[in-house]
């Protein structure tokens, strides 16, 4: 396993963030200049009604022949009316692409099995992408996360379960970190005739095609440095070790499928692991209308933990993403997702996840979110293994201020407030109905 150190990488990243930026709607972006100019850099904005003909190809995904703003993680969708951010610049027959989000984030959960924790989280991220003359296009993309260093125990969150610190003992009321590289992924596009294009995605890491955008992508989530409990139903495969995915696109409609390796990562959130294709996920979406987005999908994983290697699981998820416009600035994302995990068994454990967010101009957001699971990992069983199965819920509000401090560099206070319930058994060890809260300090350059 190869060793890979987070501050070359980062610092690569950020010297491209801060490159000299002429920030301007990309509706007045020329076409890309001559290779023997200098190159041109930008501003990220908003893609949805941008002109994507001739002369507009850095506008459009590299997936396909619609609008950038769709992207999400991954090969995923979100609705047209997204907002993408990102500095974009050309040189020669290249287009580049780079944003980083960090959170310096102090969180508080209460009742004995709670803990405070001050930790910084987050992407950085950049992307470089080729088009050809034959209507092809190639693009290359890197995202690394300062998480790791937060510690392999992750912070404090009341109801989450899910991978290890140490290869022994579950996580436990706690979300784990994520690698350091979260993805390093190439994808090749070719579009053809009638509105058709057909896709190849790998990554190693990457996001296979199942769930909705994982939520650190999603607009109605982004905001909020609280990860969702609902992570492992719905989008917990955004980063394997091991992807290749294919995909049809017609207009509004995509179909895509992917083999990739079922186990989640493992305790050392610094290394790049051994691709295995083991497992496999297909997945269709649509976006019937600028605002909607919907997704359904299917996988088959092999032996996802870590802790019971004997374990296959096949999940099921079905979401929905509306997205609006508020004036000139404004923006309103709201999602609501259903994941079911059936083990060897026949056992399944439902998760249930409804968010929102909005932005009534460039400088407030608002968040919250509610969410609903069944889990056996809250206990544990005989033997460290899964034990008995509960319902519980957790629900979420906040906010976050934004100031700016250049074009492209936003500074953000921000603070949330959440309540957990749990059954009557399993409140002696909760005490009660507990509840936590997170303030942070966030810095965006897009």
């Amino acid at each position: 396993m190869a060793d890979i150190r987070f501050a070359p990488l980062v610092g690569a990243s950020l010297l491209a963030l801060a490159s000299p930026v002429a920030a301007q709607d990309h509706r007045n972006h020329p076409p890309a200049s001559p290779p023997q100019t200098p190159p041109t850099v930008h501003a990220g904005h908003d893609m949805a009604d941008m002109d994507h003909g001739e002369g507009g190809h850095d506008m459009s995904s590299p997936l396909g022949a619609w609008a950038m703003s769709r992207d999400a993680s991954g090969t995923s969708w979100q609705p047209d009316l997204s907002r993408h951010g990102g500095i974009h610049w050309n040189r020669g027959d290249w287009s580049f692409m780079s944003h980083a989000l960090l959170n310096l984030t102090h969180d508080t959960q209460s009742g004995p099995r709670g803990d405070d924790k001050t930790f910084v989280s987050g992407m950085v991220m950049g992307a470089a992408r080729r088009d050809f003359a034959d209507g092809s296009t190639l693009n290359l993309r890197l995202m690394v996360s300062p998480d790791p260093f937060m510690g392999k125990d992750g912070f404090p969150l009341l109801l989450a379960a899910g991978e290890t610190a140490d290869g022994i003992n579950p996580l436990i009321d706690r979300q784990h970190p994520h690698e350091l590289v979260m993805e390093a992924s190439a994808s090749y596009a070719r579009r053809l005739a009638n509105g058709d294009s057909v896709f190849a995605y790998i990554g190693l890491p990457g996001e296979p095609a199942f769930g909705p955008p994982a939520f650190m992508h999603r607009m109605s989530a982004m905001d909020s440095p609280e990860a969702p409990i609902t992570h492992h139903w719905l989008d917990s495969t955004h980063i394997v070790f091991g992807v290749a995915t294919l995909g049809w696109v017609r207009d509004g409609f995509k179909l895509e499928a992917s083999s990739f390796r079922g186990r989640e990562p493992d305790q050392d959130r610094y290394d790049i692991e051994s691709p295995e294709l083991d497992s496999w996920a297909v997945r269709a979406s649509w976006n019937p209308a600028p605002e909607w987005s919907l997704q359904a999908s299917y996988a088959d994983v092999t032996a996802p933990e870590q802790l019971e290697p004997d374990e296959d699981e096949t999940k099921l998820s079905a979401s929905a993403i509306h997205t609006r416009r508020i004036g000139a600035d404004g923006w309103w994302s709201s999602t609501v997702a259903w994941g079911r995990k059936t083990n060897d068994h026949d056992e399944s454990k439902d998760a249930w996840l409804a968010e929102t967010a909005l932005s009534p101009n460039g400088r407030w957001t608002l968040f919250a979110r509610a969410e609903r699971i069944e889990t056996d990992e809250l206990v544990p069983g005989p033997g460290g293994g899964h034990g008995p199965l509960y319902t519980v819920a957790k629900a979420s509000i906040g906010a976050v201020h934004d100031w700016t401090l250049a074009p492209n560099v936003r500074l953000g206070l921000g603070g949330l407030y959440s309540v957990n319930q749990v059954p009557g058994a399993l409140e002696p060890l909760y005490g009660g109905d507990p509840d936590g809260a997170m303030v942070f300090i966030r810095l965006k350059i897009e």
